[in-house]
């Protein structure tokens, strides 16, 4: 199969950042977000996890991919998949609108944009993620709009993910 590439963009701030699909690490994973691409979704920073941004979709693989690639220390550059049970996340700490409830299931994607990441949950405990494409062009811009997101606030920000 030959390399696959999605854009990764902060739509607002006008900024993208390019990453392959790591198919051989994470097949299942990899044909449930390509055949979904397009994704666009409001953009969160991360509370636990620290150097993350990320946006929330409603279900969109035929059945929840396996635990492949996964990891509790992402890098920089990793884009990572999660799947959560609205329960985990339906509380107000998390401040998510009304599609997060108990008896829904959420996914994350999520792209990590610096070092020193932990994915420990104090609610939970360990949060392993799919790790399922690395960004091969553009990471540094990208990760100075984190940073001002950070900083200067996620409203009215849309993370968006496509086909290159």
């Amino acid at each position: 199969m030959a390399d696959r590439f999605i854009e990764v963009s902060l739509v607002k701030r006008g900024i993208h950042c390019t990453a392959k699909l790591l198919d051989d690490r994470a097949p299942v994973t990899c044909a449930a977000v390509w055949d979904a691409l397009p994704l666009g979704g409001d953009v969160y920073h991360a509370k636990y996890a620290r150097n993350e941004i990320y946006a929330l979709f409603p279900p969109f693989a035929k059945s929840e991919p396996p635990l492949e690639n996964p990891t509790v220390t992402p890098i920089p550059g990793d884009l990572c998949y999660f799947a959560f049970a609205g329960t985990e996340l339906g509380t107000k700490a998390y401040g998510y609108d009304t599609d997060v409830r108990p008896g829904t299931t959420v996914v994350d994607l999520a792209l990590f944009y610096e070092r020193n990441n932990l994915l420990l949950n104090g609610d939970v405990g360990w949060v392993p993620g799919i790790v399922w494409g690395q960004v091969t062009e553009g990471l540094e811009a990208m990760a100075e709009a984190c940073n001002d997101l950070w900083r200067s606030g996620a409203q009215g920000e849309t993370l968006s993910f496509r086909r290159a």
